[in-house]
This record gives C-alpha cells, sequence and structure tokens, in this order.
C-alpha cells in the first residue's frame, strides 16, 4: 500500500473507543511509549459492546467518547490493523473492522480535525450480538 497519509506536524492520529484507550488492556501493548499525546474526545456514530469483550463502532450521529492518540510514526497503524483484523487488500466484507478517517471533537466540541478508527458494520455488529452503549463509553467493566 505504500506510505500512509500524514497528518499535519507528521503525526499520525487514531481515535480509540475501546481496549486501546489508556487504561485498558491493549493500551500497554500497543500504544504505551508510542503515544504523543492523549487527549479525551468524542466522533459521531454508535457504540455497541459486542459479547467478545470489546467494543464495535459504527457510522452514525450519536456522540462515542473515547481518545485522540497522536503517534510520531505511521508504522502504527500497521501494528493496530493486525490487532482491529484489517487488511487493506482484502475485500472490506472480509475484515473484521475496516479503516476509515473520520472526524473528531474536544469535550468542548471544538474541532480536532480527521483521525484514523476502526469501523464495523451494522450487519457485523448484529452477527456478533452487538448490544448498544447508549452513553457512548466502553470500558471491560461494563
Amino acid at each position: 500500500m505504500g506510505k500512509f497519509k500524514q497528518h499535519p506536524k507528521g503525526l499520525t492520529k487514531v481515535f480509540v473507543y475501546g481496549t486501546l484507550k489508556p487504561g485498558e488492556a491493549n493500551y500497554q501493548v500497543y500504544c504505551a511509549g508510542k503515544v504523543v499525546s492523549a487527549k479525551r474526545a468524542i466522533a459521531l456514530g454508535q457504540l455497541f459492546a459486542l459479547p467478545l469483550g470489546y467494543p464495535a463502532m459504527t457510522l452514525g450521529s450519536s456522540p462515542v467518547q473515547g481518545y485522540l492518540l497522536s503517534f510520531a510514526d505511521s508504522e502504527i497503524l500497521r501494528h493496530l490493523d493486525w490487532l482491529e483484523g484489517y487488511d487493506s487488500q482484502r475485500p472490506a466484507i472480509d475484515n473484521e473492522y475496516n479503516r476509515q478517517e473520520i472526524e473528531t471533537f474536544g469535550t468542548d466540541s471544538a474541532c480536532l480535525g480527521l483521525a484514523w478508527t476502526y469501523l464495523m458494520t451494522l450487519e457485523q455488529v448484529h452477527c456478533f450480538g452487538g448490544v448498544l452503549v447508549p452513553d457512548g463509553w466502553w470500558s471491560v467493566t461494563l
């Protein structure tokens, strides 16, 4: 696929809403020591808790709460793609999640710009038995 698209200042920004958030299971393994900044953020979509022990976000218009993580090295996307079951060379239907750029906002509603995130289709969420998280905040303690 070649080089990943760079964001301003060369940072790669990723909106995380599940196990990659600070304090959750995969943050330490995939993000700790690589994150330049972590800021509470909101994106529009719908958030679902999956019985598999992690969440899924779909497109939608409800606030999904998470973190905007900034990384200096775009190679982080290769590692996160593996974790999220995403391969740009596969048909989208064959991926567990698909990586997409979405608009992000601060908790004060200020625009934070575009960031990568991992989305699931509503059909996949239903197949996995996902349950809507009405307040848009997922934690392993749910």
